[in-house]
């Protein structure tokens, strides 16, 4: 018997959308579909991966990009002014006016210029980067604030080296807004804003595609569509199919962390002496 293996590493590239439609079906004794069936499927499949998105963070979909800042306007503080501090990332390119990013509403409204990364539904963190692309960079980071404390600046057209960002969330669009404004050292061509975000999961496309999902979500996206698919077709399994769907989700969440070291400091006790 030989001992061979097949030396690839790409069954999740390959899973396409018909076969995770398929193999989902069959755990509810359902072959042979077609049609609405299908339709149905890859629909409530798209429904899956926007449930994922309130479940919390999924490493595989955050990325960072830098931001060209503009030089703030001591006079134009509003957010659909030239120099506001506000910098916007579009959901999608037709979202943008004109299409175009850098011509959006602010008009130096932005989406991640340099990648035209799309999809974005939240910043996480937001650092202001002197030096950019030299030895001897130096990064500041800056602080996430809510908006009421944004709101409670006394002067919003201060200007300087920019210390806060403030974050909201339309549906068409995330926005970021500094304070202070940039001063003409901070809009230097040598500065950038450095922004980490967290995109959404691609939809699903055409039912020869992939999905944008690593391998270790593969399970709980076939169990997670079995069981959205058996409140249509199989209702007496639902409850059954929702334990197993649950405790795939739990597994594929545990193992999306980003591990690092544990350090424990022992208990230090003073007798009294």
């Amino acid at each position: 018997m030989a001992n061979v293996t097949s030396q690839t590493y790409q069954f999740d590239q390959d899973f396409s959308i018909d076969e995770i439609i398929s193999d989902a079906y069959e755990r509810l004794g359902l072959v042979g579909t077609s049609g609405h069936q299908l339709k149905t499927a890859r629909r409530s499949l798209n429904i899956l991966f926007q449930e994922w998105g309130n479940r919390g963070l999924h490493f595989w979909e955050v990325g960072n990009t830098n931001v060209t800042l503009t030089q703030g306007s001591t006079t134009n503080v509003d957010a659909t002014a030239q120099g506001s501090g506000t910098y916007t990332f579009y959901r999608n390119v037709s979202d943008a006016p004109n299409a175009t990013p850098g011509l959006g509403e602010p008009p130096q409204a932005i989406t991640a210029p340099e990648n035209s990364i799309y999809g974005i539904t939240d910043i996480l963190n937001v650092g202001f980067r002197q030096n950019y692309n030299t030895t001897s960079q130096s990064d500041i980071a800056l602080t996430k604030v809510d908006r009421s404390a944004y709101s409670g600046t006394a002067n919003k057209a201060t200007v300087g080296t920019p210390s806060q960002f403030w974050v909201q969330r339309f549906i068409d669009r995330v926005t970021i807004t500094i304070y202070p404004l940039p001063n003409a050292t901070a809009a230097a061509a040598t500065s950038k804003l450095m922004v980490y975000y967290v995109k959404r999961i691609q939809d699903v496309g055409a039912f020869s595609n992939a999905t944008d999902t690593p391998f270790r979500f593969v399970p709980c996206m076939v169990s997670g569509l079995s069981y959205l698919l058996s409140q249509k077709f199989a209702p007496e399994r639902t409850q059954e199919l929702k334990l197993f769907y649950e405790d795939d989700l739990a597994r594929a969440l545990s193992e999306d962390g980003s591990p690092s070291s544990t350090y424990i400091t022992p208990k230090t006790y003073y007798p009294n002496i």
